[in-house]
């Protein structure tokens, strides 16, 4: 298990090597608790049972012992605090084992806030996305970030960083294995390696992802996956990787638990790409596998949709599709603190565990959290000592707020083919993950309101533009025709471009194009509504172009704006699933600042094709 002690965390308790005489002490007897929550039914994700008429003792912000109700009263000298959980349900602490902070688009010290409100206490982070913008610098700004914050925050090293070739893309980072293995000898909170996203690669025997591969596994570090196809299974747990977020139905989910590879169920907002729970959960229901290697997690959530929709919504998910409460918590607390072999420290109840505990009604919703037996949300609100110290955030380095460096005025639309085309267009589905390959014929026209409008598709404009000042020039830029997208009016536009973060921008005009572009460069960074030369709706995002340095109540209100901007304006999938199109490992077509990318082939094809042979 990695060295917490060196971890400087708010809210920290003492190593359990320091605490055992006192713990046991407290557990026998012979010293009064620190604090005890009785009146309690008791969850135990050790035995999947809730427990009748307990209540908990707490000494030096860890658990001395879980006791009949009334116990206390025996002792010699009073606890120093009793709080009465009127009959409500103590469990763990949730334990989300695959999130990445930069998504929710606020800090990690931010990120606390709502996380503690859906009862989670600890997390385990791939902060691949600002390592894609400022390389090791962003990961251990992040990393110093995570130190501050009133939650235990660990990383998985990213290991994806650029996902593909520079040919393909631009990234603003480049981690190497030697990079990858130098974070995991200086931060004892890497934990593990991130998500391995090359899966065609790794399959493939890429020298590059194996070296990566080996600096954690050398290391003993256990190392984190992201695959699509069952083709790919066999080669991609053949290479060491041992769990995957991205099991998206039942069975894939079975081949990759018999091949020995835990899979973590993502819940998702049912209007996101990333709700795979619901048909990934079947290799239990319907196919008998066990749940012991099985997980829940969060993966992504914007500001607003980590208010409504935490680990304690997604670990709901998993008992509305037939696990019962008490596996369905044990799968988003003990699971994954077992994976990350954290299981002696977090993840249940148990003698001598972190005070991490929630207090819960009868369905699941979380009332109270306590953080290393620091109560930090009662009746679901913060308390003022939580409140205090969500105000008190680190602050990120001057470079991180200056990424966004685009140069001159790139076009943003093509000059129209000259003649009648075909076009290698990108097609946008629910839920947003798999972009389509269709190839759209285009009439002869005098501008693309012309041509568009004659193809009888459903077609608007998209460009990636370099953002990191590595083009050498006036920035470059990659044209496309998004198909089905939706849009009926004006541009919309992101610098969460995943997972290089170019700034990506869609829209029925240049103008409006041209506005979006202006406004995400000014604020150095963003996701934004325009239509009609006025920006609709817009949520800044000046570190690194991914986070903004407000609180996440803050946040989360711009989100649900943009939401309802975006809504409006006709998309047909979510901002989050537009932030994936430039997401070159995801079949079928990407489009990146090189150009319009296939996967798996990791060939460039021309945005679109002139003459008699593309006309016939």
């Amino acid at each position: 298990m990695a060295d917490t002690t060196a971890r400087l965390t708010r809210f920290s308790v003492a190593p359990l090597a320091t605490m055992t005489r006192r713990l046991a002490d407290v557990a026998a007897g012979r010293a009064a608790p620190d604090l005890v929550i009785r009146g309690a039914r008791v969850l135990s994700t050790y035995t999947d049972r809730i427990l009748p008429e307990r209540e908990v003792w707490i000494a030096g912000g860890r658990i001395a012992a879980v006791k009949p109700n009334g116990a206390h009263a025996q002792l010699a000298h009073a606890p120093a605090e009793i709080y009465d959980a009127n009959g409500g349900i103590l469990a763990p602490g949730l334990v989300d084992p695959h999130i990445h902070i930069e998504s929710s688009m606020v800090t990690a010290c931010a990120y606390a806030e709502a996380a503690l409100l859906n009862g989670t206490t600890t997390i385990f982070c791939d902060s691949h996305e600002i390592g894609n913008v400022m390389d090791v610098a962003g990961v251990e700004a992040m990393l110093e970030d995570a130190r501050q914050a009133p939650l235990s925050i660990f990383l998985t090293v990213p290991s994806t960083v650029p996902a593909t070739s520079p040919e393909l893309e631009t990234a603003g980072g480049d981690l190497t294995a030697e990079k990858i293995g130098a974070l995991f000898d200086r931060w004892p909170e890497a934990v593990a390696l991130g998500e391995k996203m090359d899966f065609v690669q790794v399959a493939h025997g890429d020298p590059r992802s194996h070296a990566i591969l080996a600096a954690a596994l050398s290391r003993g570090r256990p190392v984190s996956g992201h695959i699509y196809g069952r083709e790919f299974v066999a080669a991609y747990a053949a290479a060491g990787v041992t769990d995957t977020h991205e099991a998206i139905d039942r069975d894939i989910a079975d081949d990759l638990l018999d091949a020995g590879v835990w899979i973590f169920l993502r819940g998702g907002p049912p209007t996101t790409p990333w709700h795979s729970l619901p048909e990934a959960i079947k290799t239990i229901t319907e196919l008998g596998a066990s749940n012991k290697r099985v997980c829940v997690c969060t993966d992504d959530r914007d500001a607003d949709d980590l208010m409504l929709f935490g680990m304690d919504w997604v670990t709901r998910q998993a008992w509305t599709a037939g696990m019962t409460r008490e596996q369905a918590w044990a799968m988003g607390s003990l699971h994954p603190a077992t994976r990350y072999h954290q299981d002696g420290e977090i993840g249940a109840l148990g003698g001598g565990r972190r005070a991490d505990v929630v207090l819960l009604n009868d369905a699941l919703e979380v009332r109270n959290t306590w953080y290393g037996g620091t109560l930090v949300v009662e009746d679901a609100r913060i308390t003022p000592v939580l409140d205090a110290a969500l105000s008190d955030r680190w602050v990120y380095p001057k470079a991180a707020y200056a990424t966004v460096k685009i140069a001159g005025d790139p076009p943003l639309v093509p000059a129209p083919p000259r003649t009648p085309a075909i076009a290698n267009t990108l097609r946008t589905a629910l839920p947003g993950i798999v972009v389509l390959h269709d190839r759209v014929t285009l009439p002869s026209g005098e501008t693309w309101e012309e041509i568009i409008r004659a193809s009888g598709a459903d077609l608007c404009h998209v460009a990636v533009i370099e953002r990191h000042g590595l083009s050498g020039g006036e920035s470059r830029v990659a044209h496309g025709l998004l198909k089905d997208f939706g849009l009926e009016s004006g541009a919309v536009a992101s610098s969460v471009g995943h997972d290089s973060h170019n700034l990506i921008v869609a829209g029925t005009n240049e103008a409006d194009m041209r506005l979006a572009l202006d406004t995400l460069r000014e604020a150095q960074g963003g996701v934004c509504v325009v239509d009609g030369g006025a920006v609709k709706a817009f949520v800044a995002l000046p570190i690194a172009g991914l986070l903004s340095d407000k609180r996440v109540t803050e946040v989360a209100e711009e989100t649900r704006v943009l939401k309802e901007a975006w809504s409006e304006a006709g998309c047909t999938i979510p901002y989050m699933g537009f932030n994936l199109i430039p997401l070159s490992v995801i079949p079928e077509i990407r489009i990146t600042d090189m150009g319009l990318v296939l996967v798996p082939q990791m060939t460039i094809v021309p945005p679109f094709e002139e003459g008699r042979d593309a006309a016939e």
